[in-house]
This record gives structure tokens, sequence and C-alpha cells, in this order.
């Protein structure tokens, strides 16, 4: 790798690790999309990342920027069909360029695959009618307007526990009349539309007896509380909205799939929206160790190179086995939801794998870089913010655990204890 002076400028010069050397099995195309997403990054997001200094959000008119330049390279929206305006790529496919993305926190939002949008589009694409998807999807995919999800509560509301849902949807003639109280709906207060999950039938249990419902922020009786103070990077602009909706009434066309199916509905989204976001973050954690090479490659203590010293190359080498063997398992829940399955455990394991395993690449790379790695001249203090919400956000680690557990003792074989001596009564 090409020796550059430490400064700040010249970090940014680092490439990616060369995923060439090790197969996933991506196809011809999942490599050329991954390719273009490079190109974009290095020649039009990276540099634009740059310019904003410390502690600035990037504005709507650069995101539209960075959006006509991933049209140019060819690698805008390409998981939704192309008759709603994108490229219509395989799931599979396009994981690769997704890692790209995520090497810079604006390179998601040029790609229009950043959360929360990118999982509505597909809820939509899956579920909608074709007047949702003239109405609603493609001004999303257009980037013509912004969503939001809107499912956790407050306490003691609907969370890791989604059982615990409060908010209620009842049919009023031909209309629903939505009630609730909703907290970190991400993008909430720049959304245009909201998808509400709420109660819809009292009497049966909360896994047949929820629905999801298409509600517009201006429509009467939604209110934006705040926009909750939290732990995570400013420069996307994007925050996690506190909204009530109070006898908020839309007319029944606006039910997103089927009445009661709520939760499965919740599942086809957050099943492929938990990888693409594993992908997201396994790219950024890459730049992370990327950048933190660099430095301890030209930062010299103690009489020789940080580069040298084994416990940080040993370090960075544990982090690049890990990271493989986070995206190896991506892959293959990725291949399991092309393939029509659930996929449930193997969503889990990438999903809890990976959110560990980025957040503790991208905290030693903070480490090795010191005080360079706390300042907003690198990225890496932004990451760090960013990857800690991962363990919670899409399923706590404790959830997804609970889920792996479950399958693991669901075919226990009670021969394997034969051999030993059992006391007899």
């Amino acid at each position: 790798m090409t020796q550059y002076v430490f400064n700040t400028a010249d970090i940014y010069k680092v490439s990616v690790l060369d995923l060439t050397m090790l197969s996933f099995n991506d196809s011809d195309r999942a490599t050329e999309l991954q390719s273009r997403a490079h190109d974009l990054m290095e020649e039009v997001v990276l540099p634009k990342e740059r310019e904003l200094t410390g502690g600035m959000t990037v504005s709507q008119g650069t995101i539209n920027e960075l959006r006509r330049a991933a049209r140019e390279y060819g690698i805008y929206c390409p998981q939704i069909d192309e008759k709603y305006g994108g490229m219509g790529e395989d799931f599979r496919d396009v994981l690769p360029a997704f890692e790209e993305a995520g090497r810079s926190l604006l390179g998601a939002m040029a790609m229009r695959v950043a959360a929360p949008d990118e999982g509505n589009m597909h809820l939509l694409e899956l579920q909608g009618t074709e007047l949702q998807k003239e109405q609603y999807l493609e001004p999303l995919v257009l980037g013509d307007i912004d969503s939001g999800f809107s499912m956790t509560e407050p306490m003691q509301g609907a969370g890791s526990d989604p059982k615990m849902i409060k908010s209620t949807a009842e049919k009023d003639g031909d209309e629903w009349v939505i009630n609730g109280h909703k907290w970190y709906t991400t993008q909430g207060v720049e959304a245009d539309i909201l998808l509400v999950f709420a109660r819809s039938d009292m009497d049966a249990h909360p896994y047949e007896g929820c629905s999801v419902f298409i509600v517009p922020k201006e429509a009467d009786g939604v209110e934006v509380v705040r926009n909750i103070p939290h732990l995570g990077s400013e420069v996307t602009g994007k925050g996690h909205a506190e909204i009530k909706y109070n006898e908020v009434r839309v007319p029944e066309e606006h039910l997103l799939g089927t009445e009661g199916k709520g939760f499965a509905h919740v599942q086809e989204r957050l099943g492929p929206a938990r990888l693409t976001h594993c992908m997201r973050f396994s790219g950024m954690a890459e730049r992370s160790l990327d950048i933190a090479k660099v430095y301890m490659s030209e930062r010299e203590g103690f009489g020789t190179q940080m580069a040298d010293k084994q416990d940080p190359r040993h370090r960075i080498a544990e982090h690049e086995i890990r990271l493989a063997a986070a995206r190896s398992l991506i892959r293959t829940a990725a291949a399991e939801i092309v393939a029509g399955n659930q996929a449930r455990i193997e969503v889990s394991m990438a999903k809890v794998f990976t959110a560990n395993v980025t957040q503790d690449a991208i905290d030693d790379a903070l480490q090795f870089c010191g005080a360079n790695g706390m300042t907003r001249d690198l990225p890496i203090a932004d990451f760090y913010e960013s990857v800690r919400q991962f363990r919670i956000v899409d399923g706590a680690d404790e959830v997804h655990r609970r889920t792996i557990a479950r399958a693991a003792f669901e075919d226990i074989d009670e021969t394997e204890l034969d051999p030993v001596v059992h006391y007899d009564e």
C-alpha cells in the first residue's frame, strides 16, 4: 500500500480492503455494482464528506447533488424494481454495494439505500396496492418525499417485546381512526409519510391483530412532540421523533397489506433491512480500520511505528477475520431470503454478530488513532456514535440471542446422555 505523510487530508486516500482476496460467491453482477459504488464513493461522496467540517449537517442541496451523481454512476436505488424508478437488482447482488455505501454517512443517502426509507420502500413494493405504489413508492424512490416507520413506543409499550403494543386503529365506516404514542421514529420530523404499526383487533392475539397504515404527516391529529436528543452523528441531519397520534383518521385504502397481518409484514420489512444495516455498518468498520492502518503506519512511538507493534497488528488481523465472517453470515441469510425463506435464525445470527463485530472494530480504530480519532476531522468519531445504536435498533442483541437459543434447544437428542449413569430413585 502506498505510504502517505499523515495529515487530515491524506488520511482519506486509503482504499478499502480488496474483497477479491476473499471469495463470497458474489455474482459478476454483484461485483459490477460494487465497483460502481466504490467509484462513486471515491470520486464523489468522500470528497464531499471532507468538505463538511466538524459538527456540520449535510444540506438537502448536497444530498440532491449526490443522488444525481449516483444515477450517473448507475448505482441509484438498485434494490427497487425498475418500474418504480429503481434498478431491479437481485437482493443478494446489491449487498456489496450497500457495504460500499456504508463507508461514509453520506453514501447510503446518495444511493437511496438509507434507513428507514430503504426498508419502507421494500415493504411498499411487497404489500402496496398499485395506487399506493404510485402515490408513495415512486416519489420515495425519486427522493421527492421521505418516510418514517412508527412502531416503537415509550414504556410500557412496544419495543423489544412488540406484543406490548398500545397503539390502536379502529374502523369507523370507511376510515381507520388511529390513537397511540410512538417514539424513536427515525426521520419522523422530516418524513412526509409515516408507516404506523397499530393494533386493529383487540380481541385477537397481537400477532394476528395488528396492521400497518400509511399516515400522511400533515393529517389532523399527528403531533410531532420532539426530536429526541440521542447518541449519534448529526452529519445526516436525521433524528428520531416522538410522535402522538390523536384520533388520526385515514381512509381504508391507507391500510398497507392485509388487515391483521401487520406482524408478518413487519418481518418482511425487517429481515432484509437488518441485513442491509449489517452491510452498511460493515462498510463503516472497514473504513475505520483503513484509516487506523494509515495512521499507525505514520505515527511513531517509543522508537518504532505503531504499525510495527505486535498487539495492534494482531488486533487489526482479528477484526479483519471477524468482519469476513460477518460478511459470510450476511450473504448466507440473504440467500435464504432470496430463496423465499423467512431466514429468521440466519438473520438474527448475522445481525447480532455484525453489530458487535463492527462496534469492536470501530472502537479499536478510534483507540489506535488516539486524540485524532476523537476529533471530527476524521469520520471515526461519527461512526463510533452511530454504531452503538446498532446493538439496539432492529432488535436488541438480547432479543436475537433469545431467538437463536430457542431454536437451538428445539431439537435435542436425549440419547447423547445414554453413557451417563443416572441415579435411580
